[in-house]
């Protein structure tokens, strides 16, 4: 039954992800530290963001910008593995903590950056990877600070889709090594992790239908709301 239930998650995590460009770590992660705790739920959900990268690369392999791609990767990957192995190092609740408080802050965080529009190139990518990527290795997801950072370069739908999941791709391998090099990612976690990403896999082609049809503005409350129902729920595990 623990296992059903988090597929039934992935799957509707998967979908809407494979909608917004973003989102399934942070519906998924609430679940997933209430089955396994924090320190299993975070490498579990790396193996599962590997799949979901997949999937969506597999499903707009040909809008990839592979330009974009390489100067966010580069910096971003390395930085997501220091920012996993400082995570190592952090006391459970201090993790749950730092995840609710993240989550909420992207809201303003995510409205400023949209509300300035600004043009961003290569350079700004690449410093932007190294930001995120540290921040990711700690944090489980950053994607919400991807849509603003890779929108604003002046990618959109299947092209922001595909880049964004090509991009964060790297990050998640690298956090996925260091975890199963300091001894987090044992066969038992790799295996929970491939379950709930095979959900997100399949979620991911459900959603290439509705692309086209989605409303910014739905986007924007669809992906509001949980950022602030997860990080809320990050922020009770911590403090209980």
């Amino acid at each position: 039954m623990d296992f059903l239930f988090v597929l039934a998650v992935g799957l509707v995590a998967g979908t809407i992800s494979g909608i917004v460009g973003t989102g399934s770590s942070i519906m998924l992660m609430p679940v997933l530290i209430y089955e396994y705790g924090p320190k299993q739920a975070v490498p579990i959900m790396a193996i599962a963001a590997v799949m979901a990268n997949l999937s969506r690369i597999a499903a707009w392999y040909r809008d990839v910008d592979w330009r974009a791609c390489a100067a966010y990767s580069i910096p971003a990957i390395p930085a997501a593995a220091l920012g996993a192995r400082t995570l190592l190092e952090l006391p459970s609740h201090i993790v749950d903590i730092s995840i609710g408080l993240f989550l909420i802050a992207m809201v303003p965080i995510r409205h400023w950056l949209a509300n300035h529009q600004f043009k961003l190139s290569l350079w700004h990518l690449a410093i932007g990877g190294a930001a995120i990527g540290y921040l990711t290795g700690i944090v489980v997801s950053t994607g919400p600070i991807n849509v603003p950072l890779f929108l604003s370069y002046g990618l959109t739908k299947g092209a922001f889709l595909a880049t964004e999941a090509a991009s964060s791709l790297g990050m998640y391998l690298s956090k996925s090594v260091t975890f199963q090099r300091f001894g987090a990612l044992t066969a038992d976690i790799a295996l929970q992790g491939m379950i709930a990403g095979s959900s997100l896999t399949f979620g991911a082609f459900i959603a290439k239908r509705f692309v086209l049809h989605l409303q910014p503005e739905l986007f924007r409350r669809i992906m509001d709301a949980i950022m602030i129902a997860a990080g809320l729920s990050m922020l009770w595990t911590g403090f209980s």
